[in-house]
């Protein structure tokens, strides 16, 4: 058996070789949990400037590293390049105040690799030699406004002239607990340069707080230059050997109280001791001379040559090795060879070199995008023991309704610098891609999100950590299905007990829906902004500026989708458990109503759906005044797309309690009944599709998809018509005009936080629904029902080619123009495309350039954009079926 595979059968939940990982945050200054001011302002009130000098709360962050699944134990790199004012321990950013387009990460670095249980793991850091630019980055962003890109640090200049450092961190477990660590510094610059490194190993500060289960503070003690020895209440013993290193440096991961808030400190070894003692050059007496602490870190000072390079080994076990290095290159290249193993068989279909290298980076970025993440609200609001009370202006801010909110669990990320926290739309995403590579994991994420200490009694889903009262798109259960068909795909069985473990807490959250967000009853619902931020006039989240409620295209959509996600699900587990069938009719009921509903059966009032444009709209309904349709054409549009599902008749035939409830419901409602398709073909026999929009709706819609000058790019189906580049849409409140253009890239306005843009971007989550979309579609129509592609083109092919052709648009992105060599995310910079250090390292970006696909927003949020990876697989099957087709006629 692979061995990789071997270690996944044993699906521990991040225990076993899931124990250790790259659970660390790449930022934990800024975030909610760590904000304890009294106005809910977390940007400024613990600042990337405090983060060296003040102990976090809530967990830890560090430059390529790891740490146990309850964030106890850290280990991770500190650099210096002689020049800076302070130590390299985190990747510096913007906050979302600082920067034009919201908060941004300002390094490069890159997820190169990683097995599911990380087993092998690299990544690479690159660091200038010169000082790093912190003053400069800060300023010019500061100065530009909204309509001016981002000033990058590639645009600084220190990179122009290969005076950086690459930082190749490496990882290989030789058991569960025992962690091989390897760090090759490349000096890539002309000129000789020193540099100092310093692998860290610390505790996150539990002590402090007052909890008696706490109270034992832990212990690091150095030996000589070779050995730290561990010591944690919880954790036990552990040593780090060290090979090689000039000293062992031990200070204290506590707050200098001095330096924040110029009080004593409980300690002269404060956090930044470290810090300090190097960029001092030892001037400064802030490390303990008994080689004790709570943070530890092993120096390494070194000169290194034009284009040499050099490399340091440390070793991580719970269990005494008089030799610890003697197996150590041999235990590394064991781990390579099996990643290299788990790789070649999961990739078996992907026959592209080059699209197999996209697809593994975008695997490794998902995987160490894994993060420990803590949160107890209720401690949270109240504060702990033996610190401070917070102002009493925190129990009526943030998160106040969500007391029962506690999670300590390993997540998946968007991106553990721009968003480290959680976010539930995104996680349901990310489980497409991890459920090829690791399905328990996949399906523990989502079941996890539905437990007590999560979902809110009322049954809604917590959106994310700024406000887990938002409303997010209900993909969860979308998400559910799709993961167990890949699981049942790779494993050969389905997991029922997963399904049915999910749907008892979705039903929760659908009937929360029901309840909440169908304001007037009608099966229409709203929703809010509903994940896509700017897309609407206003902030649909908030008062509206008429007054009045919103109807909304996508929140019904939304809700049409989850009955049939629901529906289906109800009829798999119905299979072994025939009580479900009731459930499976009682959401092929709900789901027709929502049907009816949006065509507007048996309503007077405007429907959703306009005649004139061909084209379904929000419906503002204005107190004492006329109903409208706010005609933006826009992805809130395209939703109703993704309300489809097919039943084959093998499947009703199993099901005679589902089936005669259809059949009843087809003769006895025929208002009803006018929304499913039947069709029949030899050999096949009776199919119904069930879905919003059939035949002429549908062709209406996908003719403006995928028309170039309207929705279909280059890359991907933008998120708003490019009509609006030169016809703004105008929507009129009393003396003032609200305006929305097709916007490209980043946004020009300050909606949302200005962080992001769906006014004419392309967003891989809505693009991956749009083709999973379309291959429902075609698994009813069949190869005999053809649509214009591109629209105005003259060219007919089938939905299934379709769907084939927008997804090669996606791919497209990442993989570099057969002329030019350049990748389309990353057009803008030749050295990105060209130079050998950089051109094969890729980045997985938030959103995309609707005009030409370059990357925009957080640059590693491999989390949905890294459903690239399944649309790779995707296209090589559906190549194989077409092709299979075309010559079978």
């Amino acid at each position: 058996m692979i061995a990789e595979k071997a270690r996944l059968s044993q699906r521990a939940d991040n225990k076993g070789w899931k124990k250790w990982g790259p659970y660390l945050a790449e930022r934990q200054w800024g975030t909610v949990r760590e904000d304890y001011s009294s106005n809910g302002d977390a940007w400024n009130f613990f600042s990337h400037d405090a983060a060296r000098s003040r102990a976090y709360r809530w967990g830890e962050d560090g430059i390529g590293g790891i740490s146990d699944n309850k964030g106890h134990i850290c280990f991770a790199f500190g650099f210096w390049n002689h020049k800076d004012g302070i130590l390299k321990e985190r990747l510096f950013g913007l906050t979302n105040p600082e920067s034009n387009h919201g908060e941004d990460v300002k390094e490069l670095y890159y997820y190169l690799d990683s097995t599911p249980t990380h087993s092998y793991m690299n990544m690479l850091y690159k660091y200038p030699q010169q000082a790093f630019p912190y003053e400069q980055i800060l300023g010019e962003n500061r100065s530009r406004n909204r309509e001016q890109p981002e000033f990058e640090i590639i645009d600084t200049g220190v990179f122009d002239n290969d005076e950086y450092f690459d930082m190749n961190i490496e990882y290989a477990k030789a058991d569960e607990s025992d962690i091989l660590i390897k760090l090759t510094v490349h000096n890539r610059g002309p000129k000789a340069a020193p540099i100092t490194v310093l692998p860290t190993l610390w505790f996150r500060n539990t002590w402090i707080w007052g909890y008696e289960n706490y109270s034992v503070r832990p212990m690091l003690t150095g030996y000589s230059n070779s050995l730290i020895e561990v010591s944690h209440k919880i954790l036990g013993k552990y040593k780090l050997y060290v090979e090689d290193a000039d000293a062992l440096l031990f200070c204290e991961n506590e707050t200098n109280f001095e330096r924040i808030y110029n009080s004593p400190n409980f300690s002269p070894y404060p956090k930044d001791g470290i810090n300090d003692y190097i960029v001092s050059n030892g001037k400064r007496k802030t490390v303990n001379p008994n080689n004790i602490g709570t943070k530890a870190s092993a120096q390494y000072t070194k000169t290194v040559p034009a284009g040499g390079s050099f490399t340091i080994r440390l070793r991580f076990s719970n269990y005494s090795n008089h030799e610890p290095f003697t197996d150590f290159d041999t235990i590394f290249q064991q781990r390579i060879e099996e990643a290299d193993e788990f790789y070649g068989d999961l990739q078996k279909n992907v026959k592209d070199e080059e699209l197999r290298k996209i697809q593994r980076q975008a695997y490794a970025g998902m995987l160490w995008s894994k993060q420990f993440y803590y949160y107890n609200v209720n401690e949270w609001l109240n504060g702990d023991p033996a610190m401070p009370k917070p102002a009493p202006e925190r129990k009526f801010g943030r998160n106040r309704t969500w007391r029962h909110m506690y999670t300590a669990n390993i997540l998946s990320m968007p991106d553990k610098w721009e968003y480290p926290w959680f976010a539930a739309w995104d996680l349901a995403f990310h489980c497409i891609p991890l459920a090829r590579l690791d399905p328990d994991f996949a399906k523990r994420q989502l079941a996890v999100v539905l437990r007590e200490y999560y979902m809110h009694p009322n049954g809604q889903i917590p959106a994310y950590e700024w406000t887990f009262s938002d409303v997010n798109p209900p993909v969860h259960a979308w998400a559910t299905w799709k993961v167990y068909e890949i699981d049942k795909e790779m494993n050969g069985t389905g997991d029922i007990g997963f399904l049915e473990r999910v749907f008892h807490k979705l039903l929760l959250n659908f009937t929360w829906w029901v309840n909440i967000k169908d304001e007037q009853g009608n099966n229409i619902f709203g929703g809010g902004f509903l994940g896509m931020d700017n897309i609407g006039v206003f902030d649909r989240s908030a008062q509206l500026p008429l007054g009045g409620h919103l109807e909304q295209a996508d929140g019904t959509g939304w809700m049409a989708m989850y009955t049939l996600n629901m529906l289906r699900i109800a009829c798999e587990i119905s299979l072994e458990r025939p009580a479900y069938q009731d459930m499976a009719s009682k959401f092929f009921e709900h789901f027709l109503h929502i049907a009816g509903a949006m065509k507007s059966l048996g309503r007077e009032e405007i429907s959703l759906w306009d005649e004139e444009d061909q084209f379904y709209y929000d419906l503002l309904h204005i107190p004492n005044g006329p109903s409208m349709l706010l005609k933006l054409r826009s992805m809130v549009g395209l939703i109703p797309l993704f309300a489809v599902e097919v039943l084959d008749p093998d499947l009703l035939d199993t099901l005679p309690d589902f089936k005669r409830r259809v059949e009843w419901v087809l003769t006895n409602r025929p208002d009803l009944a006018s929304l499913i398709s039947r069709w029949y073909e030899p050999g096949k026999g009776e199919t119904r599709l069930l879905s919003i929009i059939r035949g002429h709706r549908m062709k209406m819609i996908l003719k403006r998809v995928f028309d170039e000058a309207e929705f279909l790019s280059d890359h991907g189906v933008r998120s708003l018509s490019k009509y609006y580049a030169d016809h703004p849409y105008e929507f009129r409140v009393g003396n003032e005009v609200l305006r929305v253009a097709y916007t490209p890239a980043e946004s020009t306005g300050s909606m949302f936080g200005g962080n992001s843009n769906w006014r004419g971007p392309v967003w891989f989550p809505m693009n991956f629904l749009f083709v999973d979309s379309l291959l429902k579609f075609h698994q009813y129509y069949g190869d005999d029902f053809e649509i214009e592609y591109p629209t105005n083109s003259g060219e007919l092919v089938t939905i299934k080619e379709a769907a084939l052709a927008v997804a090669a648009r996606l791919i497209s992105i990442f993989t570099p123009d057969p002329e030019t060599g350049i990748r389309p995310y990353q057009r803008d910079y030749k050295k990105f495309n060209t130079d050998p250090h950089f051109k094969d390292h890729l980045q997985f970006f938030e959103y995309f350039n609707g005009n030409d696909g370059s990357g925009l927003g957080a640059a590693h949020q491999t989390g949905w954009t890294g459903l690239v990876a399944e649309l790779i697989e995707y296209v090589h099957t559906l190549k194989q079926t077409v092709e299979a087709a075309r010559l079978k006629q």
